[in-house]
């Protein structure tokens, strides 16, 4: 039983080691293309399919006001008679 303990001890230290040699610097989100961030505490990404890391395969209007209203309480109003 002790040598599952210290087994498990030494892969954690190894683990940790490890984590600690290949880690880099600040994480880049994932939402964000490169150089679309305010700086600030928080960061937050510019609204607009520009800003964002992938390409939508489609951009109307509804999605443009859904994403300059983030991180707003209440989304657009959208309907089919608008």
């Amino acid at each position: 039983m002790r040598f599952i303990f210290r087994l498990a001890g030494i892969s954690a230290i190894a683990y940790g080691l490890y984590r600690f040699v290949t880690r880099t610097g600040q994480p880049t989100p994932a939402a964000f293309a490169p150089g679309e961030a305010t700086p600030g505490p928080v960061e937050v990404r510019n609204a607009g399919p520009e800003a964002m890391a992938s390409d939508m395969p489609e951009w109307d209007a509804t999605d443009e006001a859904s994403d300059e209203s983030y991180p707003a309480s209440d989304p657009p109003s959208s309907n089919k008679f608008t």
